[in-house]
């Protein structure tokens, strides 16, 4: 059983004719950009438009998952459905859908449209770019990852890799921020929540520690909890995001 769906309102007709089943996007050639066990990404040029095609031949790193619960492609695009309803800038989705046999998950893909003019916030940092020194385009960008951030965990819902190469700027004067690739995200409740936050919030200071100030980190921590200063467990929450990735880095 295999079933694909297209977002028609986001596509031409030479990419309607491109991404029109599941067995034309997996014949599909394009610029490999990144591979593991269970993916390959493939950036791919259709008319003068391009998309980023994401093909997984394995459901997820328990083997239950092809045969239980959501494999690992339908959570990535669902997280990226949840992300636009939320109203997170996000890539858009043109295609997704799975094969299944008898019940056993086969193989899945999801396309997603090109953000263009972007960079992840990571390259950023590994050229020194220097934006990350113009302390209003830090404000700005702060911002909104404080908004996209308390967004996601105000609905219960962590993204378990929420590092800077997973944000994506523009190249505006005034940027806008944008979330992407999320297969691991998942919903959360009691202290299963609290800890996601909090890794959430440690891979974000992961990387920042080396490239902000402590003042633009307290900021960006202040907008998120959206409080003018500090209170007691706002402190120990901090702490816990400190010491969270001590000894592993």
């Amino acid at each position: 059983m295999s079933n694909w769906t297209l977002n028609e309102a986001a596509l031409d007709d030479a990419a309607r004719r491109a991404f029109s089943s599941l067995e034309s996007v997996f014949a599909l050639e394009g610029e490999p950009i990144a591979r593991d066990p269970l993916s390959q990404v493939l950036r791919v040029t259709v008319g003068d438009r391009r998309y980023y095609l994401k093909r997984y031949h394995g459901a997820g790193k328990n083997p239950l998952r092809r045969w239980l619960g959501r494999p690992r492609v339908q959570a990535e695009w669902e997280n990226l459905q949840h992300f636009a309803a939320w109203g997170i800038p996000t890539a858009t989705l043109v295609g997704w859908g799975l094969q299944r046999k008898g019940g056993e998950f086969l193989r899945g893909a999801l396309i997603t449209a090109e953000l263009a003019g972007t960079t992840d916030l990571n390259q950023l940092a590994l050229q020194n770019d220097p934006r990350l020194a113009d302390a209003h385009w830090v404000v700005a960008v702060s911002h909104q990852l404080a908004r996209i951030t308390r967004t996601m965990h105000a609905h219960r819902f962590t993204h378990n890799d929420l590092k800077w190469r997973n944000l994506l700027v523009d190249e505006g004067p005034t940027p806008t921020l944008y979330l992407i690739d999320c297969p691991s995200g998942e919903f959360w409740w009691g202290p299963f929540l609290r800890y996601r936050v909090i890794k959430d919030l440690a891979c974000l200071d992961k990387v920042a520690k080396y490239h902000l100030s402590r003042t633009q980190r307290l900021r960006f921590y202040l907008d998120y909890a959206q409080r003018p200063r500090l209170c007691a467990d706002d402190k120990q929450r901090i702490r816990n995001i400190l010491a969270f990735f001590e000894g592993r880095e």
